[in-house]
């Protein structure tokens, strides 16, 4: 993932809080605003309810590939940012990767 196109701060997240609307599911809550750019900019959030450090990271790192994946397949020009819920601590890849798919659909963004 490119440097550019993530959100880092903490102006760029509170814009999109602020302007943006949710949506979510089972392991994930997405925030998403336009940016008018020719490319999308992501950002993770995860809170310390998560987990511990280790688990923190885990649950990032899974949420970052699955969106380095599939984020060809969306339409461009917003910022996104991923929270994930609890349940996610014990999510395998597959899941949190269908929880995000599932997100993007309801969004229209894929």
């Amino acid at each position: 993932m490119d440097k550019v196109c993530t959100l880092r701060s903490k102006i760029q997240f509170k814009n999109v809080y602020e302007n943006g609307k949710s949506y979510g599911n089972r392991l994930l809550v997405m925030y998403i605003s336009k940016n008018n750019l020719d490319y999308n900019r992501v950002g993770f959030a995860v809170t310390k309810k998560i987990g511990n450090s280790v688990i923190r990271n885990k649950v990032r790192r899974r949420m970052k590939e699955s969106y380095r994946v599939n984020r060809l397949k969306i339409k461009e020009g917003y910022d996104l940012i991923f929270i994930p819920k609890i349940n996610s601590r014990n999510s395998n890849y597959q899941q949190i990767e269908s929880a995000m798919l599932h997100l993007f659909k309801i969004t229209h963004l894929l």
